[in-house]
């Protein structure tokens, strides 16, 4: 037993110390990545590579004294480093006061007079393309009492899985008015989802005419648009409608950022409508967008019993939208060929 014991708990003892320090690098690489991914999303210029430069260096000597046995030093320098990047990351902070695109420039805001809701900064756009445009910010008034119908945009470019999603309010007089949550880019900025983790953008809530916010989806961005009626009570289609309006007034009071995952587009609705029915279940389906109205098919909100795939090829409005011209009421052009609210 003496002749084999040894060597044996020798090789274990090794394994052990070798599998901590391949978990202790991985550790302080993933930390030092975030890190330096936040800095990539925050900063410009040499101050950017400065600092994650510093990241870098950090790191290397948190592993370089360990290595060298001198643990407690290593620990010290690795909790500094991180109390200081929480310190930072927690002083970065939502603004509504910067250069933004000119189709996020406001968030829309409202007031209740009665049955009438006051809506300011409405988008009414005219959309050649995504860079010719007639700007237009409107004040309108929608009457509550008149609220007819709610409908579920869905719009994917690309991968199914990730869509964008909008909410329309219809009326009685023929009137559409389309909410949507989004990034609020500034002036130069584009998209990017790895920055939508680390800050890099506020949220706003959009207001828009469906001839701006949709048509610039089916028709000018060419991306595959769906619209599908949602079976509420009038109850309901009242108590989400005024629960976007604070929702918006709470966003243009209390800037937020906008998150991939946790605050999205998606998520955002889903919030809304938790207000509205506590009860609705939490589902794999809200982070993944492009599944969206299969969840709400599973819950009876759209589709009136008919097939999933049935109601996703009637809900598709981008090549009928394609085809009218710029005189016809987009509105009903887009419900032309699909089913009506329930």
């Amino acid at each position: 037993m003496s002749r084999t014991a040894l060597p044996q708990a020798g090789r274990s003892g090794q394994a052990r110390r070798w599998l901590a320090g391949a978990a202790l690098t991985a550790c302080v690489g993933f930390v030092a990545g975030l890190i330096a991914l936040a800095l990539r999303f925050q900063l410009d210029g040499p101050a950017r590579w400065f600092w994650i430069l510093v990241v870098a260096g950090v790191a290397l000597a948190v592993l370089g004294l360990r290595a060298k046995g001198r643990r407690g030093a290593s620990r010290a320098v690795a909790v500094a480093s991180m109390v200081v990047a929480l310190i930072w990351w927690t002083s970065i902070r939502p603004s509504a006061d910067r250069d933004w695109a000119p189709d996020v420039a406001h968030g829309v805001t409202a007031w209740i007079e009665g049955h009438t809701a006051i809506l300011n900064h409405v988008r009414n756009f005219d959309w050649r393309s995504t860079q010719d445009f007639t700007p237009r910010w409107e004040t309108r008034r929608y009457d509550i009492d008149a609220l007819s119908s709610v409908d579920l945009a869905t719009s994917t470019w690309g991968n199914p899985a990730i869509a964008h999603t909008l909410v329309s309010f219809g009326f009685s007089d023929g009137a559409h008015l389309t909410f949507s949550a989004e990034i609020r880019r500034e002036r130069d900025e584009s998209f990017s989802e790895i920055g939508g983790f680390f800050k890099k953008f506020e949220l706003v809530m959009i207001a828009a005419d469906e001839a701006d916010i949709l048509r610039l989806r089916t028709t000018i961005r060419r991306e595959d648009v769906a619209l599908y009626p949602l079976d509420l009570t009038p109850a309901q289609r009242r108590a989400l409608f005024l629960t976007y309006l604070d929702k918006a007034n709470q966003l243009a009071a209390e800037p937020a950022f906008y998150h991939t995952i946790f605050a999205n587009c998606t998520t955002i609705i889903f919030q809304l409508a938790r207000l509205v029915e506590p009860g609705i279940p939490m589902d794999w389906r809200i982070l993944l967008s492009g599944y969206v109205p299969g969840y709400l098919h599973d819950h009876g909100v759209t589709g009136a019993g008919l097939p999933l795939q049935t109601v996703k090829a009637q809900a598709r409005i981008s090549r009928i939208a394609q085809q009218a011209d710029g005189r016809t009421d987009y509105s009903v052009v887009i419900r032309s060929g699909a089913p009506a609210s329930p």
